[in-house]
């Protein structure tokens, strides 16, 4: 078979604005959100999750500034510039190093110190970080004659590397306060200063000197600056989701359908419209396969960690609360697990109700991919993964076969270390929800009735399980519990078929004493 050009080109792997622009990939145009900022505002901050398309975002900034007129042809700001002036641009990224150590900032910000002042010249009295952006900020201003566009990208990385490590962190951010100080006295040298990153760390002389700072991460006029809304996908996207469903033997709407499921659900305001993760859609519609893309690119290491440390319990994440001063709270250390696994794209804002923010998984791939990640850190037991994950064990639930799937919950709860077991109901009850949300299946777990609150209800296309776990009790009285409080009547009616489980720990041997199915 002859190979032949693709006619829409993806643009993976690229984060570059000019490069996209010359091998004529696809674009979502966001040029007029960027044509606002610049109008409206001078020093912003914005918190996103990574790989979704906040380097993009900057170097579409850097082309704006460059006056690279060219690039922005059939774009919405082509219409709505109508003076495009060249600046000049200092744009540096802090995510292409690993900081476990203080020199390897130490070396980023020398080389690129470094390229600005062979730019714009040096000053050998400019011995330290900060003393030297200075200089390269007012040269490049009386050389150019134009105040400068700053352009900072993850400015986080070494505080999120950084934070189980106290002295390190601290050493860190005294070089990253040292860096940052001159540009509060160098303001009126600066045309528009932006800043990306995950969270809001204090000390850090970026929040608490710039007082004009905008954080336009939850405003409604910006929650999609960034991502890929629903009416962007069907419009522009419309013949590569065609295509995917031709390849998966599914119709347009069962694609739509399924993209939805997995890559959308993402809200940076309570009043915004459903964002899709970009990252995921485009390797998605590239490679016509269903996947964890955005997943697959691993879970940082400072969010388990902080998981750990604050011994949260995962049954908790789904309908979490949270204040919406949490969000932008500045930090000396990360401690508060909620508000950043929402900066970070693992939790995201389902309702907005009296002043408090209700959290949740924004879709099927974050919620799979995230439990998945978690699972060596709560258990102790990295093969576990795949044996959890296995086809033969969802295939047992989908038929029905409950009494095979606690069997093989015995094995598998008996295989943990012993010291990773807990003697109360609720550890055992995380167990549980890890065990069957990583089969594949809908799990829920402290269900409010009018009776009282069901431990589990386990849900997939047939069956409907209703689960009452109870710690040094027989599997006679927990079921006997179901039926007394009718917690399963109201699943009666559909057209599931209820299967209801009593099941018992025994505290001692922190392991499955027994179950009992019922009629």
């Amino acid at each position: 078979m002859a190979f032949t050009l693709p006619t829409r080109l993806f643009p993976i792997g690229i984060q570059n604005f000019e490069q996209l622009r010359t091998l004529n990939c696809l674009y979502v145009d966001k040029t007029d959100l960027v044509y606002q900022m610049v109008k409206t505002g001078w020093i912003y901050f914005l918190s996103r999750p990574r790989r979704f398309g906040k380097s993009l975002l900057l170097s579409t900034l850097e082309a704006y500034f460059e006056g690279k007129k060219h690039l922005f042809e059939g774009l919405a700001i082509e219409k709505l510039e109508q003076d495009w002036t060249t600046y000049p641009v200092l744009h540096i990224s802090f995510a292409s190093t690993r900081y476990t150590e203080v020199r390897y900032l130490d070396m980023l910000l020398n080389l690129q110190l470094s390229e600005w002042e062979r730019l714009y010249g040096k000053n050998p009295e400019e011995v330290s970080h900060g003393a030297r952006l200075k200089g390269a900020i007012q040269r490049a201003y009386e050389q150019t004659g134009k105040p400068v566009a700053i352009l900072i990208d993850e400015y986080d990385s070494p505080m999120l590397d950084s934070n189980g490590d106290e002295d390190l962190q601290k050493a860190l951010r005294n070089t990253m306060r040292e860096f940052f100080s001159p540009l509060k006295d160098s303001a009126k040298f600066i045309r528009f200063l932006f800043i990306t990153g995950i969270t809001k760390f204090s000390q850090m002389s970026i929040f608490s000197e710039l007082n004009n700072l905008k954080n336009i991460s939850m405003t409604p006029a910006y929650s999609n600056i960034c991502g890929i809304t629903e009416s962007e996908l069907l419009s522009f996207f419309k013949p590569d989701i065609e295509a995917l469903a031709n390849f998966n033997d599914e119709t347009y709407e069962e694609a739509c359908v399924h993209l939805k499921r997995l890559y959308d659900g993402y809200h940076f305001n309570h009043r915004s419209e459903d964002i899709y993760n970009p990252f995921s859609i485009i390797n998605v519609l590239d490679a016509k396969e269903y996947g964890n893309y955005w997943y697959s690119t691993g879970t940082p290491t400072f969010l388990i960690e902080l998981l750990r440390s604050r011994n949260m319990k995962l049954t908790e994440l789904e309908g979490c609360e949270c204040l919406p001063e949490a969000f932008d709270k500045s930090t000396e250390m990360l401690t508060d697990p909620i508000p950043v696994l929402y900066q970070s794209g693992y939790l995201t804002i389902k309702a907005f109700l009296n002043g408090v923010y209700t959290l949740g998984f924004p879709n099927e791939e974050v919620r799979y991919g995230f439990l998945r990640s978690l699972l060596p850190a709560v258990m102790g037991h990295s093969e576990m993964e795949n044996d959890i994950s296995t086809i033969p064990m969802m295939r047992l639930l989908e038929k029905g076969d409950i009494e095979a799937c606690m069997t093989r919950l015995r094995s598998f709860i008996a295989s943990i270390p012993y010291e990773k077991k807990s003697d109360n109901e609720s550890r055992f009850e995380t167990i549980f929800y890890l065990f069957f949300t990583l089969m594949g299946q809908l799990v829920q777990t402290q269900v409010k009735t009018s009776a009282g609150r069901i431990d589990a209800v386990v849900t997939n296309a047939d069956y409907v399980y209703v689960f009452e776990l109870k710690v040094d009790a027989t599997p006679e009285e927990a079921l006997a519990q179901i039926d007394d409080k009718g917690y399963a009547i109201a699943y009666e009616a559909g057209r599931r078929q209820v299967v209801k489980v009593g099941v018992s720990y025994d505290k001692q041997t922190r392991g499955i004493a027994g179950w009992k199915v019922g009629e």
